[in-house]
Order: structure tokens, then C-alpha cells, then sequence
């Protein structure tokens, strides 16, 4: 059957319709290219805003400590002080004591006695019970002066503190300040990016390059373990504790998105709540990861290793050495979460495992 040929009013609108397709394609690649670097300049402006945080919440976190230790301090004044003030008042009486006793004896002339004829025993006895009351009295007196002095040192000492003390609460006060506008400005940063990842398919694509980071990451700590020494890694006949308290939220092997699966548990928790090491170990990565925020890696030996995520602020450099239950981290929502909480992965040869093979409540 021959097929009836194209009228020239046809052809015409064919490819009028054929550029208008083009036209809107185009229109979509540009659209999507540009919601792309969108994302990725938001990203970007959600790490400086994050890590200034994590810079303000550590000032907060250690000026929070010296607070404590400053309290402490004063306290231990505060008892040292009443001590030496029951002791002052205990030299000063007997040192009044040993005054009226020597008062009441009365004054002793020593030519007297010897022109009286008093025998020569019954005068070196007398002296010698003199000479005794008279040093009695200059180490009371020695007592109380260096008692005095203590005071003087310790009343010094507190007002040395008390300015320390209000220092630091105002310092704490502008620093909270500071938190707070970095908090703010960061959840402005938050609500423009997630503008960005309306869609099931940008959604997921951001789940995979957030994947892939962390992939990158535990490679490079796994390199990192080879340069460290021994130690002496995670037993499961031993009981460890989770690193903060809080409830589960999503647990491990549990659907993220579509096909992407949770390779840790993450844990809701109170803002600022500290995070301690599973076991001792070595930090080999401390910095801020996409989609997982600020993230702290420990090597526990024997190609074990922990991984802390969506932390407010890291107190741990890479290199330092941590024991188990030392702090290591505070609580957050970094890594784009609108709510607080941990995410902790257990690593073993670079495969994830379930923490709750190694963790119990």
C-alpha cells in the first residue's frame, strides 16, 4: 500500500512542532543543569555554615568546662578558707591563753634571784621553764602569721577566680550568640537546598553522591589503620555501650530511599548531647562529609573501626588518642538533618556490621 505523501502545510507544521519539542528539551537540560549548581553552591554554603557552628558549639563545649573547673575551684577555696578560719580562731585563743598565764605569773627579774641566793638547780629550772613558755609562745605566734598569710593568699586566689568566673559567662553569652546566628543562617541555607531536591530523582542522586563520600572516607581510613599500631579492636564477649543515649530512629540494613540502605543506626538525641568512644582507639578522621555533616572516625585496631556522623561539633582531632567513654563529640544535626541526632556505623574490613552486635542498652 503506498503511503499518501506529505502535504507541504503538513511538513511545515511537523517541524514546527519538532522545534518547539527541541525547544523544551533544551529549555529542561538548561532548568536541571542549573538546579544542579544550585544544589551544589547550597551545599557548599551548608558546609561553611555547619562548620561554623561546629567551630562556635566547641568554644561553647570548652568554655562550658572551664566554667565548671572555675566552680570547682572556688569551691575548694571556699573549704580551705573555713578550715584556716577555725584554725585561726583555735591560735588565737591559745595564744591568748599562754599571754594571761605569763601575765598572771608576773614578770621574773633573774638579778633578783640570783641576789636572793636561790640555789643554782632551783634557777636553772626556772629558766629553763621560762625559756620553754617564751618558745611556746613565739611558735603560736609563728602559727598564726603563717595561718594569716594563707588567708591573705586564698582570699587573692578568690578574687582571682571570681573574675576569671565572670569572664567566662560573658564569654559563654556572646558565644551563645554567636551559635545562635550560625544556626539561623544555616537553616536558611537548609530550607533554600531542600527547595532544590523536590524530586524522587534528585533526592536520590543526592542519597549516592552521600554514599559514594562516605565509600571515599572509609577507604581513606582504611589506609590510615595500616599506619597505625596494634590495638586491640572490638569483642563482641564483651559488652560496649552505645555511644549517647537515645532512641533508634532508623536501624541498621533498614530502607533510606528507593534501593539505598542504612549502613549504621541513627540515633534521635538532645541537641548537644555528648558522644563517647565505643572503645578505645585512635581518631583517623574528624570533618565535615556531605549528607553526613561533621563525622569522627576512630580505629579500634584489628581493622575495626567507628564512625560518629551528624554531630553539632567534634572534640577530637585526627591523631589524638581517645579511650573508651571519653567525649568525643556533641550531638548536632549537621549533614542537613532538621532534627538532632546520631548516625553511628561499625565498621570491620571496611564491610559495615550492625553495632548492635557489639552495643547494648
Amino acid at each position: 500500500m503506498l503511503s499518501t505523501p506529505l502535504l507541504a502545510s503538513d511538513l511545515q507544521q511537523r517541524q514546527s512542532d519538532l522545534k518547539t519539542l527541541q525547544s523544551q528539551i533544551n529549555r529542561q537540560a538548561s532548568a536541571l543543569k542549573n538546579s544542579t549548581k544550585q544544589r551544589e553552591k547550597l551545599t557548599s554554603l551548608l558546609k561553611k555554615d555547619e562548620k561554623a557552628i561546629a567551630s562556635a558549639a566547641r568554644k561553647v563545649n570548652e568554655t562550658k568546662n572551664s566554667l565548671s573547673r572555675t566552680d570547682k575551684k572556688l569551691a575548694e577555696l571556699d573549704k580551705s578558707q573555713i578550715k584556716l578560719d577555725t584554725l585561726k580562731k583555735s591560735q588565737q585563743e591559745t595564744l591568748a591563753h599562754q599571754l594571761t598565764s605569763a601575765y598572771l605569773a608576773g614578770n621574773h627579774d633573774y638579778t633578783k634571784m640570783l641576789l636572793n641566793q636561790q640555789s643554782p638547780a632551783s634557777i636553772e629550772r626556772l629558766l629553763a621553764y621560762y625559756q620553754y613558755l617564751n618558745n611556746a609562745r613565739m611558735a603560736s605566734i609563728n602559727e598564726l602569721k603563717q595561718t594569716i598569710e594563707e588567708l591573705n593568699d586564698i582570699q587573692i586566689e578568690q578574687i582571682s577566680q571570681k573574675t576569671q568566673l565572670n569572664k567566662l559567662i560573658l564569654n559563654q553569652q556572646q558565644q551563645a550568640k554567636q551559635l545562635n546566628l550560625e544556626q539561623s543562617q544555616r537553616q536558611r541555607t537548609l530550607t533554600q537546598l531542600q527547595r532544590t531536591l523536590n524530586t524522587s530523582g534528585a533526592k536520590l542522586e543526592q542519597l549516592q553522591i552521600e554514599e559514594a563520600s562516605l565509600k571515599h572516607v572509609v577507604e581513606q581510613a582504611i589506609i590510615a589503620m595500616r599506619n597505625n599500631p596494634k590495638m586491640e579492636g572490638l569483642s563482641r564477649s564483651r559488652t560496649l555501650r552505645w555511644p549517647t543515649k537515645g532512641r533508634i530512629k532508623s536501624g541498621f540494613g533498614s530502607r533510606r530511599s528507593g534501593q539505598v540502605k542504612w549502613k549504621g543506626v541513627t540515633l534521635s538525641a538532645p541537641e548537644g548531647q555528648k558522644i563517647t568512644a565505643i572503645a578505645a582507639g585512635k581518631v583517623i578522621y574528624a570533618d565535615w562529609l556531605r549528607g553526613f555533616g561533621m563525622v569522627l572516625v576512630v580505629d579500634h585496631g584489628k581493622g575495626y573501626m567507628s564512625l560518629y556522623g551528624h554531630a553539632q561539633t567534634l572534640l577530637k582531632n585526627p591523631g589524638d588518642s581517645v579511650t573508651k567513654g571519653e567525649s568525643i563529640a556533641l550531638v548536632g544535626r549537621s549533614g542537613g538533618q532538621t532534627e538532632p541526632g546520631l548516625y553511628f556505623e561499625v565498621r570491620h574490613k571496611g564491610q559495615a556490621v550492625d553495632p548492635a552486635r557489639y552495643c547494648r542498652r
